[in-house]
């Protein structure tokens, strides 16, 4: 490890030690990142990934901390933050480009700006483009592989490849890139001429459905579970009377049952915990076997 922070150092790419990763990620949880690495350019970021592989230093690459639940003790290796790369966005008629640490509410209010409609359903998911794109986010009967054309990224032997959206086994809350070791460094989306106005509207409506329907008061890292086969999975839990149930900090929202918020000082063990007595709890009684859908990361 020092002799990673050494190399880094040494390139000119930002880093600290014992970086508390509760900061970086909406449910306020987690333990401190042996080393927090912030490249600034595409050419920084696949720097830092080779001198982390070179070093025999295991790395995790973080978005926006949406989707994800740190282990108590932290991470014992490098966090690479992808949100402190100064890219941006590009347009050319009615494409979107880009770079893998933009917000997607950035990417939706330029589409807005633009004219540009089908990026409305992304409006209010709280996760980068490179994240989205990794797990194929969706809300509102819309996914990015609706919109997406093709993605820039660093394989995992080190070199930097374009792949069509076709390529890349893009499904329900999945993505190849959960088997290549690929790091998204840019994506492009197409979309179509729209009225601003109708735009505008459209994100309202869902932003406004958001804040009724979810528990956004409170830390959490979003839908807990995946929707399973044939049924909802906060309708499942709610069925078995588990609203509102708690084990530590960590309880079942309210609000909405798909929700697993911290309630103040929640451990990851508590969130851990909660989540497989409703796993256990919904399967005993409804025969469905939930998966979750945030990633644990030890």
């Amino acid at each position: 490890m020092e002799e990673l922070k050494q190399q880094l150092q040494q390139a000119g790419i930002p880093c600290r030690e014992a970086e508390s990763l509760a900061a970086h990620c909406t449910f306020k949880i987690g333990g401190p990142a042996k080393l927090f690495v912030q490249p600034r350019t595409e050419e920084e970021l696949c720097s830092a990934i080779g001198i982390c592989k070179s070093c025999g230093v295991r790395y995790y690459l973080l978005g926006n901390g949406s989707n994800i639940l740190f282990a108590d003790e932290g991470y014992d290796g490098a966090v690479i933050d992808i949100t402190a790369l100064e890219t941006g966005i590009g347009i050319t008629g009615t494409e979107l480009s880009a770079g893998a640490g933009v917000r997607l509410s950035a990417l939706c209010k330029a589409a807005l700006e633009q004219g540009l409609t089908g990026l409305e359903f992304a409006y209010g998911i709280p996760g980068t483009v490179g994240g989205a794109v990794y797990m194929n986010a969706g809300a509102y009967g819309g996914e990015m592989k609706d919109v997406l054309v093709r993605v820039r990224y660093l394989t995992a032997e080190g070199s930097i490849v374009e792949a069509a959206a076709t390529e890349l086994d893009l499904s329900y809350r999945h993505s190849i890139f959960e088997e290549n070791g690929g790091c998204i460094l840019s994506a492009h989306f197409a979309l179509q001429p729209g009225q601003q106005d109708q735009i505008r509207a459209k994100m309202e409506e869902l932003m406004a459905k958001r804040l009724d329907k979810q528990p956004l008061d409170k830390p959490s890292a979003g839908s807990t579970f995946k929707r399973p086969a044939g049924a909802f999975a906060a309708a499942l839990i709610d069925q078995c009377g588990l609203r509102g149930h708690r084990h530590g900090g960590a309880a079942v929202s309210d609000k909405h049952c798909g929700f697993v918020v911290n309630l103040g000082g929640a451990s990851c063990a508590d969130v851990l915990a909660l989540c497989e007595e409703v796993r256990t709890i919904v399967k005993e009684k409804t025969g469905y076997d939930l998966e979750k859908e945030i990633r644990v990361v030890r």
